[in-house]
C-alpha cells in the first residue's frame, strides 16, 4: 500500500508536468516580461533546489537534512496523496481558466485578460497555491527536515514572482487591478 500511494504521489506530479506541456501551446504572445536571467537565478534556480531536496532520501541519508519529523506510515502517505493532488488539481484548474493568456514566466500578453473566475474570485495567484499545496504535500510524505526548506525555498521564489506579476498587472489593469487586489488574497484567503 506504501508503495502504492507513494507512486500516486509522483504520478500527480507527472499529470501536472504533462499539463503544463500540453496547454502551453498556443498561448498568446508577449508584449512585456521579466529578463531571462532573472528569471533562470531568481525562479527556476530555487525550483530545481527544492525539487533537489525532496529527491531521494538516500542522497541526505547521514546528514541533518535527513532528520525525520514526520512518521513514515501508510496513513501519512494517504494524507500526503490527498494533499498533493488538491494542490495538483487546483493548480490544473486555475491554469485552465487563464487559457491562452498563462506563461511560466512573468509577461504580459497580447489583449491580456483580467480572470476573475473560479478560484480567482478568492485568490490572485492560485497556481502558485496549488503548487504549494502539492509541495507541502510532497514533503510530509518525504517526512524530513528537507521539506521545511524546500517550502521555504519555493514560497520565497514564488513571492518575488507573484510581486512582480502583481506590479505588471496592476500597470497593465490600472484600476480594475487596484479593486480586484481590495477583493482578494495572494495566495490563502483571507489570510494572504
Amino acid at each position: 500500500m506504501e508503495a502504492l500511494l507513494k507512486t500516486g504521489i509522483s504520478a500527480c506530479w507527472w499529470v501536472l508536468l504533462a499539463w503544463w506541456v500540453i496547454s502551453a501551446w498556443g498561448n498568446k504572445s508577449a508584449v512585456r516580461g521579466e529578463p531571462w536571467l532573472t528569471r533562470l537565478a531568481l525562479y527556476w534556480v530555487p525550483l530545481a533546489i527544492a525539487f533537489g531536496l525532496l529527491g531521494p532520501g538516500s542522497w541526505f541519508r547521514g546528514t541533518w537534512l535527513a532528520e525525520g519529523i514526520v512518521p513514515h506510515t501508510v496513513p501519512v502517505f494517504a494524507a500526503s496523496l490527498v494533499i498533493v493532488a488538491s494542490g495538483v488539481g487546483l493548480a490544473c484548474w486555475a491554469r485552465y481558466l487563464l487559457g491562452k493568456n498563462w506563461s511560466s514566466v512573468v509577461q504580459i500578453k497580447q489583449g491580456h485578460e483580467l480572470i476573475e473566475a473560479g478560484p480567482y474570485r478568492y485568490l490572485r495567484h492560485p497556481i502558485y497555491t496549488g503548487l504549494l499545496i502539492a509541495f507541502i504535500g510532497t514533503a510530509m510524505k518525504e517526512g524530513d527536515v528537507r521539506g521545511i526548506f524546500a517550502i521555504l525555498i519555493v514560497f520565497m521564489s514564488f513571492w518575488r514572482k507573484l510581486r512582480m506579476e502583481e506590479r505588471m498587472l496592476g500597470e497593465t489593469f490600472g484600476d480594475a487591478y487596484a479593486s480586484y487586489k481590495k477583493r482578494t488574497r495572494a495566495l490563502i484567503p483571507g489570510v494572504l
